[in-house]
């Protein structure tokens, strides 16, 4: 499949993301399908470890078409995202052409602002394509970036361009497959959001999350597997810092494995703690106590699941 024939459903769309393992849940396969078949940028919002990046990863990895990552962060700029002017290659070539006797300005700037000297970051590169095809274009984390650099975004996301004073405007032939995340540290500007489609992407269910740790981390026994789904979910109602995403869901169950176990017990479980939590003040919240009733409350849990 590629974007040349790109899914022709809803459920294409869902079987193009479960043949790269990942299992995603009917309402963000049809928001990827209208952003797909309507050329629309999505905007992904949700809490960290979710799995919005892993959608992007996994379209261009089924589409066959290159995965462009923009990684957002304070102080980002149209120098490391979009494009820069190799200046000291420029100079070089001043240098050089007035050796020869170039005297015109206008021919010299006329030579020196030319593709050859364009350094060309993520969006550039995005809109320009490759020989593969229009790639798959993620904007990542956008919320740890500035609002300035949402502004820029609009010509992008809206026109599927940007301007360059010395060259003018260059215009994607084919527009990219724009995906943007946001784990929401603070409110993204309602002018991105306008130009794009929108899904949250909540936790999952135990179900679905069983189905993709069973997917991801096949060589983990099934009753370990329940059980640590079972425990991530009772985690995830507790006050902590930080509730554990699906990655750590997958970490855990994968580190369980390797330690050959094919179920929970409490030395385990505390020995194994700081794959699934990340703040010490959340540790501490785990007694032995704690974690011996959290077993045996899972293993009540995971009967219903049967």
């Amino acid at each position: 499949m590629s974007l040349d024939h790109p899914p022709a459903s809803v459920d294409e769309v869902a079987q193009l993301l479960a043949s790269q393992q990942y299992i995603a849940e009917r309402h963000l396969s049809t928001t990827l399908y209208l952003a797909m078949a309507m050329s629309r940028p999505l905007f992904l919002e949700g809490e960290a470890g979710v799995g919005k990046t892993e959608v992007a990863k996994a379209l261009a990895a089924g589409l066959n078409r290159q995965l462009v990552r923009l990684q957002c962060y304070e102080g980002l700029d149209i120098a490391n995202a979009v494009y820069e002017w190799n200046y000291p290659r420029q100079m070089i070539e001043i240098r050089l052409a007035e050796a020869a006797g170039e005297a015109s300005k206008d021919r010299l700037e006329a030579d020196i602002f030319t593709d050859r000297f364009l350094i060309k970051r993520p969006l550039l590169q995005a809109l320009e394509g490759t020989g593969r095809g229009p790639p798959v274009l993620l904007i990542d984390e956008l919320d740890r970036a500035d609002e300035p650099f949402e502004a820029y975004l609009l010509e992008v996301l809206a026109e599927y361009q940007v301007t360059i004073p010395e060259l003018g405007t260059i215009r994607a032939e084919r527009p990219p497959l724009v995906i943007i995340t946001s784990n929401r540290t603070r409110e993204i500007h309602d002018a991105v959001k306008r130009r794009c489609f929108y899904h949250w992407v909540d936790y999952p269910d135990k179900e679905r999350e069983l189905e993709i740790v069973r997917c991801r981390v096949p060589q983990a026994a099934d009753t370990l597997s329940r059980e640590v789904v079972a425990f991530i979910a009772r985690l995830r109602k507790m006050e902590l810092y930080k509730v554990p995403g699906v990655a750590e869901t997958l970490d855990w169950a994968a580190s369980l494995a390797v330690l050959e176990k094919t179920a929970l017990d409490p030395e385990a479980v505390q020995a194994t703690l700081g794959v699934v939590l990340k703040y010490e003040d959340d540790i501490a919240r785990m007694p032995a106590g704690k974690i011996a009733q959290l077993i045996d409350d899972v293993r009540t849990d995971v009967a219903g699941m049967r």
